[in-house]
């Protein structure tokens, strides 16, 4: 990995966990939660989904262990959030563009874990989903809300497209890094158009 690629990684990793984190906040927030909820909640949203991953993989101990850093940015993210949060008029929109953000981000870097660990792509894509959506689902599950992905909105579908679309690029020589960002742009849009446009999977029953 050249020096430009692993600044535009590190980039994406700081970003991705910065943006659950805040995430997690709002949405503990929301629950009038207690400032050590909040942390929590926001530590739980940001690295659920690599957990998972790293145990599916066994690369142990899992990446926040390893990588204390990780620790640092959720703390951050969690204090900025209760400290401008009255600011924030409208926090169901806040919530839904740093979730939106998180899950674009997480989505590429389990993909590039799955690679690091010369995964095929279809195992990369699926590595790269639980990433993007296991903090989201956790996060849900112990605020007591149905999780996004098992409702109506288009959530694990983004990342799977926008999986495809990253090995798409690759195998037509397109960078590795501009290849992640076109992905993760992908990723967002498809979430924001399918939010606006009220799209939805449909339903059998």
């Amino acid at each position: 990995m050249d020096f430009y690629s692993l600044i535009i990684e590190n980039i994406i990793i700081v970003c991705g966990t910065f943006s659950y984190a805040v995430s997690g906040s709002f949405a503990a927030m929301q629950k009038r939660l207690d400032a050590f909820g909040v942390i929590i909640v926001a530590f739980v949203t940001a690295v659920g989904g690599g957990t998972l991953r790293d145990l599916v993989i066994g690369d142990t101990p899992v990446f926040w262990i390893k990588e204390p850093y990780y620790t640092f940015v959720i703390i951050v993210g969690a204090m900025l959030s209760m400290f401008f949060w009255k600011k924030v008029k409208r926090f169901k929109k806040t919530l839904f563009l740093f979730d939106t953000l998180g899950l674009g981000f997480f989505t590429i870097l389990g993909i590039q874990k799955g690679l690091s660990h010369n995964l095929d792509a279809g195992s990369c894509i699926l590595l790269g989903t639980f990433t993007g959506c296991f903090g989201g689902i956790v996060r849900d599950i112990l605020l007591n809300n149905i999780p996004i992905i098992f409702r109506k909105e288009i959530y694990a579908t983004a990342c799977i497209l926008g999986g495809g679309f990253y090995f798409t690029l690759t195998a037509l020589n397109i960078e590795s890094s501009i290849a992640e960002l076109l992905a993760i742009s992908l990723i967002v849009l498809i979430r924001i158009v399918a939010v606006r446009k009220q799209l939805m999977l449909p339903r059998f029953y």
